[in-house]
C-alpha cells in the first residue's frame, strides 16, 4: 500500500517538519466530505501538516445501498484492518523525519485512534463523536486523550462519555480532556450545513477543542502556516 503526497514541495521538501495529524475519516461521508476536507485545511493553516486517509478506498457507508446493508458493509471495512494500513504509513513518515504525531478521528475513525494511542504510536488524540470504541479501549490508551461528545447520540451516550472521562481521570499518567456538546447529534462536527448558524457554530467549537489539544502535544517543531497536504491511500 502507497501514499501518494501531493504538492510534494510543501511536505517533504521541508524535513524539519515535526509534526502531523490525521483526521480518519467519518463513516458516512469518508474522504470525500467537504466539510472534513475544510477542517484539515483549517489545521493545515495552523502550521500542522495534515493527511487525510481513505480507509474506506472509495467505498463510504451509503444507507440508500440496499445491497451493501451497514453490517455487510462493515464486514469489508473493519477498524482493525484500517489500524494496519496506517502502520506502514507512520513508517514512512518517521523516515521522512516526522517525529510527533497526533490523530483525530471522527466516529469509525475515533476506534483507529484509540488503537493508536493504545500502542503507544502517537502522541495525542482526540475521538469526535467516537463509534465502536468501549470503556475497555479507553482504559489501554497511552498518550493524551481528548474526547468529544454529542448529547443527542445513541452510539456514544453522553453516559458512555462520562465513562471514558471518569476512566481519563482515574489515569495520572495519560492526560484527558472530555466535552458533550448541548444540543447536539452524533456527527455534528462534520455533517453540519454552512447555511444553519447555530450548526456551524457548535462544529467550529470542536474543532477549535481539536486544534488546541494539538498545539498543547505536538507544537514543537511546527511548520511555519500553510494548507495541508491530503493523501488518498
Amino acid at each position: 500500500m502507497g501514499g501518494r503526497v501531493l504538492r510534494d514541495r510543501e511536505v517533504f521538501g521541508v524535513l524539519a517538519c515535526a509534526v502531523e495529524i490525521w483526521t480518519i475519516g467519518e463513516v458516512l461521508t469518508g474522504y470525500e466530505a467537504p466539510n472534513l476536507r475544510k477542517l484539515a485545511d483549517k489545521v493545515g493553516a495552523a502550521g500542522f501538516y495534515v493527511v487525510v486517509p481513505d480507509f474506506f478506498y472509495g467505498d463510504p457507508y451509503r444507507p440508500a445501498n440496499t445491497e451493501k446493508p451497514l453490517l455487510v458493509w462493515k464486514g469489508l471495512h473493519e477498524p482493525d484492518k484500517a489500524f494496519e494500513d496506517i502502520k506502514p504509513v507512520l513508517v514512512a513518515l518517521k523516515r521522512k523525519g516526522i517525529s510527533a504525531i497526533g490523530a483525530a478521528g471522527f466516529c469509525y475513525g475515533a476506534k483507529v485512534v484509540v488503537e493508536l494511542a493504545k500502542c503507544g504510536l502517537i502522541q495525542a488524540g482526540v475521538l469526535l463523536h467516537p463509534t465502536f470504541v468501549t470503556v475497555d479501549d479507553i482504559k489501554e490508551v497511552m498518550a493524551p486523550m481528548a474526547v468529544l461528545g454529542a448529547e443527542v447520540d445513541k452510539i456514544s451516550p453522553p453516559e458512555l462519555v462520562k465513562q471514558f472521562e471518569e476512566i481519563l481521570s482515574s489515569k495520572p499518567e495519560v492526560d484527558g480532556f472530555v466535552k458533550i456538546f448541548p444540543g447536539v447529534s452524533h456527527g455534528w462536527s462534520v455533517r453540519y450545513k454552512m447555511g444553519d448558524e447555530k450548526a456551524v457554530k457548535c462544529a467550529e467549537e470542536a474543532h477549535q477543542d481539536m486544534l488546541n489539544w494539538f498545539i498543547k502535544y505536538l507544537n514543537h517543531g511546527m511548520l511555519p502556516p500553510k494548507a495541508s497536504v491530503r493523501t488518498r491511500l
